[in-house]
């Protein structure tokens, strides 16, 4: 009887390592895919890829950064520098259809999956998070292999990381009670990608009463707790702000939430 492989796990060799030598190689790897992009139109993956062995600590989150002397380590927070890179490499009227091809391209590999999962650029609205998330869940076998470094005090499977990160994203998208991760990520993710604006509001109505319960910084709660308030400033925002926060996630909301309560101090 043939016993079923696992899965092996590969991340660009550029992302481990001391700090210094992951960002040299992100700059050099951001410079290369620039030039690439200029002269073919698309993007290979990076020559070097490293095995990712089950139970290796992958640090997500320069805040899980715990060393005092820096180790040699798996710094996937850090591939966040390579846009940098290919924006200053690409003309400024082409860097929009580069940054979508760039991330059709990412999207395609379990790392691009990871990073764009836990640290979305903008936009970050229903279709493009939608997409996203799907691309993870393509890869979510494969990636419940390592342990996942997010805050200074512990180690999460991927289970505990989409859950830390996403749990109001998945309860706003999918009301009614618990469910397997995995399970509530795929029907939020069905449920988003064809969203209307409509179902987008109400998605972030959902969420943004639990934000002001928990965030003891806003100075202006009874206004920013008042859905009739909310729902007036949302449906005054510009088209592509409104995108920005359609996917009811807890990150940019809290942005727009703060934005509003400096405002709402400024009167």
């Amino acid at each position: 009887m043939t016993v079923p492989q696992s899965p092996v796990l590969e991340f660009p060799a550029m992302l481990h390592g001391p700090t210094g030598a992951i960002l040299r190689a992100v700059r050099t790897e951001g410079r290369r895919w620039a030039r690439e992009y200029l002269k073919t139109g698309a993007f290979t993956h990076p020559r070097r890829m490293l095995q990712v062995p089950p139970g290796e600590v992958l640090i997500m989150h320069s805040g899980a950064e715990f060393d005092i002397i820096p180790l040699p380590r798996w710094r996937v927070h850090l591939f966040d520098e390579v846009f940098m890179y290919l924006n200053d490499g690409v003309p400024k009227e082409e860097r929009q259809r580069m940054e979508e091809a760039f991330e059709s391209f990412i999207l395609s590999t379990p790392w691009g999956a990871l990073h764009h999962a836990v640290s979305p650029p903008p936009l970050r609205s229903a279709r493009r998070m939608a997409g996203r998330l799907a691309a993870l869940l393509r890869f979510w076998d494969v990636l419940q292999g390592p342990r996942y470094a997010f805050w200074f005090d512990r180690e999460y499977t991927l289970e505990e990381l989409v859950e830390d990160i996403y749990r109001m994203t998945l309860e706003a998208w999918c009301p009614g009670g618990p469910a397997p991760v995995r399970e509530q990520l795929a029907l939020t993710v069905e449920r988003m990608s064809r969203a209307t604006q409509e179902d987008c509001m109400e998605a972030v109505l959902r969420v943004i009463p639990a934000l002001v319960k928990v965030d003891t910084e806003f100075k202006h709660r009874e206004e920013l707790s008042d859905l009739g308030f909310l729902r007036e400033r949302l449906d005054s925002l510009r088209p592509e702000d409104f995108e920005d926060v359609s996917s009811a996630w807890k990150y940019t909301l809290t942005m727009q939430l703060a934005a509003w309560d400096r405002a709402l101090g400024r009167h």
